[in-house]
């Protein structure tokens, strides 16, 4: 038996977002034997410890928002020009992997993926200019495009994006299934007894739309006084609103509880699940609150690859709060089966024993 294949992943860090979480799915359902995974970041994150216990290597090197276009193009020829053992190079960084891409075929790494995981840049003016810059170099330099939605395809490979590869943001089923017992465990922790709980598991940046999400909480619970909302995740507009919950008198009704790991015990909590979100590419979350059997009301700015047919999505306009604040009642008011059909996951696509399968398949093929 020879050495494991090695992908090297590269994302910024390695912290709870959509493509990270895929990414870890995908990791523990691999045969290690076979292939492993390696990562090129920039920052430390919270899955560097599992890594490493896997048997993954973390490669670091400066960000450009640390040193600058020209210290981090450096980085990565530097890297590459030191590290071209790696056959495959397997990039989540949007727009932002064409720089990846160029530097790993200056210095012949055969395989090369560019990842679509969004449908939109962040930033100002300056940096989606920047963005759109690297994103230009991704065509002549990658090899292999994925996705996570057609729609995530459309947006950074334009016409390319048809013969992209859709490779579905998998999650384990079994971890997902409702458990009364759960349910009630954590909802003894969090102080929540009688109440609807909304909840919501997202960074907290402008593409979350937490200001929206806030304001119709604060509409619902003016004539729906048993509701609280439960806010899941980390980032630079959290302390914004904390801010604004407490100048509308709603901290006894709102929880935040920072970055959890047991997203999939939190969501059995849940009484209703609100998305509404400003773009997404398919959110890893919204397959997982699906496949705990979650209502869910979401913006319809996520595509509708999203709905996996079983009754559970509700798409709203996010440019209509009081029909989010009149349609969050009437949904916690109708009674729903938690239990969903057993092969709902897997006939959509979202089982990750399936994805890791055909995703281990291709690295093995590729690298030959």
């Amino acid at each position: 038996m020879g050495s494991p294949v090695r992908v090297l992943h590269t994302v910024v860090n390695m912290n709870r977002g959509g493509a990270e979480t895929l990414i870890m799915n995908l990791y523990r359902n691999m045969d290690r034997s076979k292939v492993q995974f390696d990562f090129l970041t920039c920052k430390e994150g919270v899955f560097d410890d599992e890594i490493r216990e896997l048997g993954g290597t973390i490669h670091r090197i400066p960000y450009i928002t640390d040193g600058g276009h020209f210290r981090y193009i450096r980085s990565l020829n530097a890297f590459f020009s030191q590290n071209r053992h790696y056959k495959i190079v397997h990039s989540h960084l949007d727009k932002m992997s064409g720089f990846v891409m160029q530097a790993a075929k200056k210095y012949g790494i055969p395989v090369r993926i560019a990842h679509s995981h969004n449908t939109q840049s962040e930033g100002n003016f300056l940096a989606k200019t920047y963005k759109d810059y690297a994103g230009r170099l991704i065509h002549p330099s990658s090899t292999h495009l994925f996705s996570c939605s057609q729609a995530a395809a459309e947006w950074l490979f334009g016409d390319r994006g048809r013969v992209s590869i859709l490779l579905k943001n998998g999650i384990d089923s079994e971890q997902f299934k409702h458990s009364s017992s759960t349910r009630n465990r954590i909802r003894l922790e969090l102080g929540i007894t009688n109440q609807y709980v909304i909840g919501h598991v997202g960074r907290f940046n402008l593409q979350k739309n937490h200001n929206f999400l806030i304001d119709v909480f604060n509409e619902c619970s003016k004539n729906f006084t048993d509701l609280h909302l439960v806010l899941a995740g980390d980032g630079p507009l959290r302390n914004e609103m904390e801010q604004k919950v407490k100048n509308l008198n709603l901290s006894e009704k709102v929880s935040f509880l920072g970055i959890r790991s047991d997203i999939h015990h939190l969501l059995q909590a849940f009484d209703l699940f609100a998305f509404p979100s400003l773009h997404e590419g398919l959110p890893v979350t919204l397959v997982e609150a699906q496949g705990a059997g979650l209502p869910c009301i979401i913006s319809d700015k996520i595509t509708r690859e999203a709905d996996m047919g079983i009754d559970l999505i509700t798409y709203l306009p996010i440019s209509q709060k009081e029909d989010w604040a009149a349609k969050i009642p009437k949904i916690l008011l109708e009674t729903k089966q938690r239990n969903i059909p057993q092969d709902a996951l897997a006939s959509n696509g979202y089982d990750i024993r399936n994805t890791s399968k055909w995703a281990q398949g291709f690295y093995l093929e590729a690298a030959r």
